[in-house]
Formats: structure tokens, sequence, C-alpha cells
């Protein structure tokens, strides 16, 4: 340990931070996880990033790598091991403006991007908090207010650089480790650390985007109603539909559908939208256009001592009336959690579906549960969360490894089936054989 962490302090250029030192408190946590790690570093370069990969490999210690740190199974921080904290790695630029290319760092976040992307009227497909990390979101998916016209953000990615287990750089794309390329877009962290992305971006206006409320008492219907309409819907209309929201009234919460039309034109969004007012009696409207850049919001750090549970799963389009009837009596419930319902399909659904790791193309929304709270709280609520799943467990199928907050066998069976599974454990043996990078959803390579 002593001949390892001495090659570190010379071989690794940004800074160490470790227990005692000024910075530690802040730098052994995340934005939803609390830790102890032995020692957090924090790259300038990718050389650095394979200096601190060399360290934990020959030490032997558990390696954690932090993006922006919004993993709900607290990935990005450990007890007695190594984070590689990426946020200096942050830089976004584009290197193509014909072909709209965008090189970015892999610690770099969408709100930084969006600022970056903005002047140039471009945008890339992302998710919908600011201090979301790059890399976490785009390894696992990315489901935002453009996944029905321009995809997922790992759809729009071209190529990366992977620090593999072995320390070496690699760049991964269609043409260079495809079989690589192919695994990290939705294989999340399991086969090295992305120092750098390649990402097509494409051109934008300001957005129509915001909330349509309507009253508790019509949530079944207006849940339907909202379902079928999505189906038809242009392209250019995202939405997400909240209820059940304990901190605004629980069963009386209003059912808040938010929308996002990505076009400039009135008139336009205007028909995208009515039919989602027409739905039941409108009790707030605040759908203004706005640049796409302040579509995301702010991700905030719960209290200390907060757990989450964190669920989600996919629905096709037969299931849908039998997700939504029963979501519809659960929101009705004095315990019912947090729910949101996310429309996905359009150009998500038209990839081939070995073309990427993500696995839930055909799926048309997605189902969240979400609890949060004191650890007694959390476990008192656990019964009736089960209990709501067991009724949803025949309608509904895998799992969002972004929406998760555990790491079982169980979850990791949901986000990737069998054949998925068995490709990647092929990719895992070739790039990491040792499973050095195993604190994620996690892809044994044996």
């Amino acid at each position: 340990m002593s001949s390892a962490l001495e090659t570190l302090r010379r071989d690794f250029g940004g800074d160490i931070v470790e227990p005692g030192g000024a910075e530690y408190e802040s730098a052994s946590r995340t934005v939803l996880a609390s830790g102890s790690p032995a020692h957090v570093l924090r790259p300038e370069s990718a050389g650095d990033v394979q200096a601190g990969v060399r360290f934990a490999a020959s030490a032997g210690l558990s390696l954690s790598v932090r993006g922006g740190g919004h993993s709900y199974a607290g990935f990005g921080t450990n007890d007695g091991g190594v984070v590689i904290d990426l946020s200096r790695l942050a830089d976004a630029e584009i290197t193509d403006k014909e072909r709209h290319l965008v090189r970015i760092g892999g610690g770099a976040t969408w709100g930084q991007v969006a600022v970056t992307l903005a002047p140039h009227g471009l945008a890339i497909s992302s998710g919908d908090t600011k201090s979301v990390g790059v890399g976490g979101l785009s390894l696992t998916g990315g489901i935002g207010w453009k996944v029905r016209k321009y995809g997922l953000a790992l759809d729009n990615m071209v190529a990366a650089e992977v620090v593999t287990a072995n320390a070496e750089l690699v760049h991964a794309s269609a043409q260079e480790n495809p079989e690589l390329f192919w695994a990290i877009r939705g294989g999340g962290g399991n086969f090295g650390i992305v120092t750098a992305f390649e990402f097509v971006a494409h051109p934008t206006t300001d957005v129509f985007h915001g909330k349509i409320a309507f009253p508790a008492s019509e949530a079944a219907t207006v849940l339907q109603g909202w379902a079928d309409y999505l189906r038809t819907a242009p392209e250019e209309l995202t939405s997400v539909v909240d209820f059940a929201n304990p901190f605004a009234g629980g069963p009386e919460a209003p059912v808040e559908i938010y929308v996002a039309f990505d076009g400039d034109d009135p008139q336009q969004a205007a028909q995208a939208i009515d039919p989602i007012r027409a739905l039941g009696t409108v009790t707030g409207d605040d759908i203004a256009l706005k640049p796409y850049a302040e579509t995301l919001v702010d991700g905030e750090a719960p209290p200390p001592g907060i757990q989450f549970v964190l669920r989600s799963a996919f629905s096709g389009k037969e299931s849908v009336p039998e997700v939504l009837r029963v979501l519809a009596e659960v929101r009705a419930s004095q315990r019912s959690p947090f729910i949101a319902v996310r429309s996905v399909g359009g150009a998500v659904s038209r990839v081939p579906a070995d073309a990427t790791a993500y696995a839930h193309r055909q799926a048309e929304l997605m189902v969240v549960t979400f609890t949060a709270g004191p650890a007694p709280a959390v476990a008192a609520a656990r019964p009736a969360l089960e209990a709501i799943w067991e009724r949803l467990g025949p309608h509904v199928n895998g799992a969002y490894a972004n929406f998760l907050a555990s790491a079982t066998e169980d979850d990791v069976a949901a986000i990737y089936p069998a054949q998925t599974y068995k490709r990647l454990t092929a990719v895992k043996r070739r790039y990491d054989p040792g499973n050095l990078f195993s604190r994620n959803h996690n892809i044994r390579p044996q």
C-alpha cells in the first residue's frame, strides 16, 4: 500500500484529499449519499485518471467513480476505498460546427453543457436536472425533455475515451472497439472510466415548457386520456405526469402534467398541447416559451440522514390501461408514495433493440415511485410500497438504472434482459476481468 501510494503521489497531477484534510467532509459525500473513503482523487487529466486506476488496483481498494454525484444508490462514494472525482474534467466545446460535434469532459454536468451550447443554437437530448453528470446519465440512458424527438442521451453519443481496468486509455466508437462502445451505451460504469465523450448536438430554438394541473379527483380519466393522446402526439411533445405528492397534499395533491414542446411556433405548440388541456378541469397552467437550458432544474441536496426508496419499471402499450388504473387507485391511499409517469416511445423506439445495451426500446411509459425520509419513516413505508409493486408486477417489466436506489441482483436482472447481460458479460471479461469497476449495477465478468 505504501509503495502504491508513493507512486500515486509522484504520478498524480490533481488533488488527493484524505481524512483530516480541510476539504474531506465535502469530498467524501455525494449529493445523495455519505461515505468515508480513504482517498478522494480529483484528476486534472486523463493521465491522472489512469494513475488513479493503477493505484486502486495495486492497493486492492474499492473504487468509486463520481461525475455529478446523483446516484440514488450511492455509487459515487464508499467506505475505506478510493473515489475518483471527475469534476475537474468538465470542459465542453464544439469541435465541428458543420456536423455539430461536441466534446464533453467526463465530469461535466448537463447544466454546463446546456449553457455552453445555447449561444450556438444547439442542444443535446439529456436529462432534466442541471447538476446531473453527463457520464452517469449517458452511460445508462438519458430520458429528458427531448427524448421523444431526439432519443436518449446515449443515442446521441458517437464516441468516448475510456480508461479501462488496466489503466489503458482507449477510444470507443462504431469503428474502434465497437463492442466496448455498444456496452457503455446502457451498461453503466462497468467497463471503465469515461474521461471524454463526443456527442452530436442538434439545432434548437426556445421551447414551450411548464405544467398543467388538474384536480386529484380527476386522476383516473386524466391519466388514461394523457396516455392515449401521447401515442399520436407529435414527437416534438414530451411529457411527464406527477401525482400523489406527499408535500402537496398526498391523496389530494393535484395531477400535474409537465410538457415540453420542442419548437417556438406558438400555433404548433398550442395544437400539440391543447388536447392535454382538454383532458379535465384545468386548475393551473404555467406553460411558457423559454430557452431549453431553463427547462433543466437545480438538483438540491437533501438534509443529512434522509434515505430514499426509488423504484422504476416500464410498461408496453397493452399494459398501459391497467398500470394507470392501479396507480390511480394507489394515489387515493394515505400511504401512497410520490408517483411519476414518463412518456417515452418516439425516437427511442426506432433504434434497433440490439444497437445499444439499453434494453427497453419498445416501452411506452416509465413508472417511478419515490419515497424519502428519516430511516424509521422509510422503514414504515416499505410494506405499502411492496404492496403497490406487487400489484404493478404483472403489468410492468424491466427497470431504469438511473431511477433505482438499490443494486440487488434482481435490479440488475431487471435492467438487463438475459441476452443483453450475456453480451455485456463478454465485454466485461475483456475490459475488466477482475471487476475493479464494481460500484454500479454490476455486470460480473463470470
